[in-house]
């Protein structure tokens, strides 16, 4: 039996590295509004009326299922938080 050495959980658990940086990205972008939600002492039904979401929507974000959340949701939703969301790029090495 071999095992395999990943940089980041993401890794493992991706099938490409475009794969892993995108559920990286996800990832904390669902903290930072999580954190937000946490740090204005929100109910769910609060933060759903502010995000524009459904309390079960809500749910599912604290809860951390990022299978039900794409990034163009996520980058919504952390605008509406007011965080400004820029995307950068380079040209690989």
């Amino acid at each position: 039996m071999t095992s395999q050495r990943f940089d980041t959980v993401w890794e493992a658990l991706a099938d490409t590295p475009v794969e892993a940086k995108v559920m990286r990205m996800r990832s904390e972008l669902m903290t930072d509004i999580a954190a937000f939600i946490k740090a204005r002492g929100l109910t769910q039904v609060q933060a759903s009326e502010f995000l524009g979401i459904t309390q079960p929507r809500v749910s599912d974000l604290l809860r951390g299922k990022l299978g039900k959340f794409n990034l163009e949701t996520l980058i919504a939703l952390s605008e509406r938080t007011g965080q400004r969301i820029d995307l950068q790029k380079s040209r690989a090495a």
